[in-house]
């Protein structure tokens, strides 16, 4: 009976306030579907960050007069710099590039630009030392400690970080700017939920009054309030998560389907999405409960 009592307030206070109520189901629904994207944004970099790290080599040039007097990296400077490289801690990989290898390379990457595959000649690509670590860590080391050694023959470092912080700094950015948007829109989903809260028990203040008088007590007459947000709550979440498969399929899918062709960013999938999702429950549902209490503890007093 006290079940069917509480069902059957919850379901009234629904439909009495339905206006506030569908505004608090939008509110609360984009307000986590802003914060389930920062947080597939957030997957996306760091699975992006694995590939880069993966992928990313350095490339140490070797000035000509070394290159072209020793094409086989068989003697001292080049052998030396090829010793003391894969003798680096976190180094896993040291391959020689030499003139003729690094203009096959070249005309091979321009194959579909003939303008710049003409352009390329034996001169213009210098032999370098391709070196791959096992730890992003080392990245910076070796490239600090190797990029002013001319007297191994160094002429220069090709560091690739900078277009790896360039492309993480902008899905930090979108990131960020997911998880403010989120957090003004959760502050107005808490006034909002205050407001409706607030509103039900008022236009209930009799129904509570006399339940008090019977000798009901202040959970059994304010459970309802509480279970109608979140009740809200579970329906903004799942309205959040169907807007991020949409917006998986129509943005990420779509928008990002050149990037995840040639594997520079991570593909975000559906079981990412699903990932997210109980996180994006628990949040609504203790903001709509925790937002309620504190409402009817601070508002109503009798």
């Amino acid at each position: 009976m006290r079940a069917n009592f509480i069902i059957t307030e919850v379901l009234n206070g629904l439909r009495r306030n339905v206006t506030m109520t569908v505004a608090m189901i939008i509110t609360t629904a984009i307000t986590l579907g802003m914060l389930g994207a920062g947080l597939l944004v957030m997957q996306m970099a760091g699975k992006s960050q694995e590939i880069f790290f993966n992928r990313v080599e350095m490339q140490i040039f070797v000035n000509d007069d070394v290159a072209r007097a020793d094409p086989n990296c068989d003697r001292a400077p080049c052998s030396q710099l090829r010793d003391e490289l894969k003798n680096e801690p976190g180094v896993t990989n040291v391959t020689w590039v030499n003139l003729d290898d690094a203009y096959k390379a070249a005309k091979e990457a321009f194959k579909n630009t003939p303008e710049m595959a003409d352009a390329v000649t034996p001169d213009t690509m210098p032999a370098s030392f391709r070196v791959k670590v096992n730890d992003p860590d080392k990245y910076g080391a070796v490239i600090d400690k190797f990029k002013g050694r001319q007297d191994l023959g160094v002429d220069g470092v090709q560091d690739q970080r900078k277009l790896v912080n360039r492309l993480f700094s902008v899905l930090n950015g979108a990131r960020n700017a997911a998880f403010v948007l989120s957090l003004i829109l959760g502050v107005a989903a808490v006034l909002l939920i205050a407001n409706t809260v607030q509103m039900a028990a008022y236009t209930r203040r009799t129904e509570v009054s006399i339940m008090r008088l019977v000798g009901a007590t202040r959970w059994y007459t304010q459970l309802p309030f509480l279970i109608e947000a979140v009740v809200a709550a579970v329906i903004g979440t799942v309205l959040a998560v169907g807007g991020l498969l949409i917006g998986k399929k129509f943005f990420f899918d779509e928008a990002l389907n050149d990037l995840y062709g040639v594997n520079i960013l991570a593909r975000v999938t559906t079981s990412d999405v699903f990932f997210v999702s109980p996180w994006l429950l628990l949040t609504g549902i203790v903001l709509a409960s925790a937002t309620s209490y504190v409402t009817l503890r601070w508002y109503v007093r009798e």
